[in-house]
């Protein structure tokens, strides 16, 4: 499809033949603006307008609340001309309205619509302008609207019947159940109609003047969310400058996202505050998930161990401990999503906590020993030591003999559970799928790096068993090259998977850019990847496709099989960095910082995998959701890993590589911190190195 196809209020182009049956599909999200602080989010229209018939609205706590917010003046709607997104909560619009005012042909009536997003309420500010030389009466309305449906229900385009609203101190109500949702005014009304869901108000402008009408809607629930909205932010704010100004709007637009994304677990921390964790992404993924939570957390390390430390508490606390077929709860595994009842659409049914994935119980290891080294308290990574032992239990006991795997075992759950879980996600080259039980190439990598790092958590805590999970990994790397090793016209590479005949699935794809920086390559192998990496075929200009384009299988906006996804690019460029490959990990960052300006700055889930030597700009993928946690954090993980900055503070070291492609320097950065202390690095042209950090006990190796 094109996307610039016209589309109806529920994303479908134009609709079917009268004789073909819409088929469901994710609703489209591109067009929408969005406005997070999590648990809320508001999508509207680019003029600001909420309107009914699509998954426009606020969601609060995976409850859409108002299905409509239109505002008239003297009946017509007003014209947007521009909308403009103020860090992750807020949004302005502006418009103007033909016909009132002047009879000339320039407007002179023209309307602000802010918008502010908080835990569990929104303001809109409506500020009216006149430029008219004479005075100027209108009429204002307001039309509102309530379903309180489930947000499954909205995704998947069964929302319930709109709610009867009722007067409610000077303004509208609605109530279903125990949940409720209010609008209130200020000034009042001059009019309200509940049976319309409508307020009014009957106002006047001289030349010159303005007037302001402020419109407060809040959210009553009568179960308690799951997670509460967040009281504080966990990381440092860098100060970045560089010469392509693009990197660092791209870098502060991420995380004004991620502070929108952060959540807080009711349950109290160290300093009796509860453990904040960024939320997955929005509108769909506003909870706790264990995959993408502890991705974006290690990711943002650099800017301090706060989120990382506080987000491995949160799946700790819930970290499995029995049998359970029905949720896949095994006893050491760390789940893939909470939410606060059942999660239904077309494809699975989910329960309200769910364990089905393969990787997050490995990143919990990895994320909770690379915090030790980036100088979290020690006393805390300690509290966490027996959770990594039972991590590390579950690990080698779903790998048995041989290699992790996964399948649905509840015929209702995700076919796939890596981080590429829809069902055509695993393709052979031919472009089959592959059966299950499927054995993921990235799957064992992280295995092994979670071993190895595991076995210095132990050991740095004097716990036993470091030696044995060496071992392990050892073994694990050995079974992996005499295995997953496959050979096609161009030569050698890891292949995607092993499916349930333990063959080689053998498809070319980005997953092998996972396997980098773990460890389970050599430097031969490791060499054979970059150049895999690097081919046109799959970094398409504006990052890393997913699938190569060579195979029958791609596709430009295929969820997993061709698209670009930003934090899969920035894992690679951190991957390429860490053995040295400047070139292809340099081409893959210029690439996502050539996409940003396309999307405002504020990367989204993922994009087209078009090649930037076909077209200017990377094509939107309809229902990629905006902001992502991990597409918010790929920015800052990306220039890191060109910095060539490692840490490592149980041993006092601290190296500095820098490898980033000349186009960006000189670069500054300042605010990146090692446990409580500060840490500044610029980079110029030539051999310019300069390392600035106030912690006591550290070496510098440049």
């Amino acid at each position: 499809m094109d996307a610039s196809s016209p589309l109806d209020q529920t994303g479908a182009v134009n609709g079917p033949p009268a004789d073909q049956p819409t088929r469901p599909h994710q609703p489209y999200l591109f067009h929408l603006v969005s406005c997070v602080k999590a648990p809320s989010v508001v999508l509207s229209a680019p003029d600001g307008q909420i309107d009914e018939g699509g998954v426009q609205g606020w969601l609060y706590a995976d409850r859409r609340l108002l299905s409509r917010l239109r505002i008239t003046v003297n009946g017509s709607a007003p014209v947007g001309l521009s909308d403009e997104v103020r860090g992750a909560a807020g949004a302005v619009f502006r418009a103007v309205v033909p016909g009132v005012g002047a009879p000339t042909n320039d407007p002179t009536f023209f309307v602000e619509r802010r918008r502010d997003v908080g835990h569990d309420s929104v303001v809109e500010t409506l500020t009216f302008t006149s430029a008219a030389r004479t005075p100027t009466a209108f009429e204002l309305a307001v039309v509102a609207a309530a379903d309180l449906s489930a947000m499954a229900e909205v995704r998947v385009g069964k929302p319930r019947a709109a709610v009867l609203p009722e007067r409610h101190e000077g303004g509208l109500r609605w109530v279903s159940g125990d949940d409720s949702v209010a609008v209130a005014a200020d000034p009042p009304p001059d009019a309200v109609d509940a049976g319309a869901g409508r307020l009014s108000w009957g106002l006047e402008l001289g030349p010159g003047e303005s007037a302001t009408v402020t419109l407060r809607a809040e959210a009553h629930l009568g179960r308690n969310a799951v997670f509460g909205g967040a009281t504080r932010v966990p990381w440092s704010r860098p100060t970045l400058a560089c010469v392509d100004r693009r990197l660092p709007q791209a870098v502060h637009q991420g995380l004004d996202d991620l502070e929108g994304l952060l959540l807080e677990d009711a349950v109290a921390g160290p300093d009796d505050r509860g453990d904040l964790f960024a939320a997955a992404g929005s509108p769909w993924f506003l909870t706790l998930f264990g995959r993408d939570s502890l991705w974006a957390a290690r990711m943002l390390m650099p800017l301090g161990t706060d989120l990382a430390m506080s987000t491995l508490r949160a799946l700790a606390r819930r970290q499995g401990t029995r049998h359970d077929p029905e949720s896949e709860e095994q006893p050491g595994r760390i789940l893939h999503e909470v939410r606060a009842e059942p999660l239904a659409l077309e494809h699975f049914t989910l329960p309200p906590t769910y364990y089905g994935t393969a990787d997050a119980t490995q990143l919990f290891v990895t994320c909770c020993a690379e915090a030790w080294r980036w100088g979290a308290d020690p006393d805390e990574v300690r509290e966490l030591i027996p959770a990594v032992e039972r991590a590390l239990g579950w690990m080698e006991e779903q790998a048995g003999d041989g290699f992790v795997r996964y399948v649905d075992s509840t015929g209702h759950g995700l076919s796939n559970q890596g981080w590429k879980d829809s069902v055509d996600s695993i393709q052979w080259a031919d472009g089959s799928l592959a059966e299950p039980p499927i054995a993921l190439s990235e799957v064992q990598a992280y295995a092994f790096q979670a071993a190895m790092l595991g076995a210095d958590l132990l050991d740095g805590f004097d716990r036993p068993g470091g030696d044995r999970w060496r071992a392990w990994a050892s073994s694990l790397a050995v079974r992996f090259r005499e295995t997953f090793w496959v050979e096609d016209a161009d030569g050698r590479f890891p292949a995607v998977a092993l499916d349930a005949q333990g063959a080689a699935v053998d498809s070319v794809a980005s997953n092998m850019g996972h396997l980098l920086g773990t460890g389970l390559l050599d430097p031969e192998e490791a060499a054979l990847v970059a150049k895999r990496l690097g081919s046109p075929d799959l970094s398409s200009g504006f990052g890393l496709r997913t699938l190569t384009a060579r195979s029958p299988g791609f596709s430009r906006l295929s969820y997993h099989g061709g698209t670009v996804w930003p934090h899969d690019t920035a894992i690679a460029i951190a991957g390429l960095a860490g053995h040295g490959f400047a070139e292809e990990a340099g081409s893959l960052l210029r690439g996502l910082v050539r996409a940003a300006p396309y999307f405002d700055f504020r990367l989204p889930e993922l994009y087209g995998g078009d090649s930037a030597e076909e077209v200017a700009s990377p094509m939107p993928y309809p229902a990629a959701c905006r902001p992502q946690a991990w597409a918010a954090a790929a920015p800052i993980a990306a220039l890191v890993a060109l910095l060539g900055l490692e840490v490592d503070v149980p041993r006092g070291r601290i190296a500095v590589h820098p490898m980033l492609p000349e186009a960006l320097l000189p670069l500054s950065v300042s605010g990146l911190r090692i446990g409580d202390h500060e840490l500044s690095i610029e980079v110029d042209r030539g051999d310019g190195l300069t390392v600035d950090t106030d912690h006591p006990a550290m070496s510098v190796e440049r």
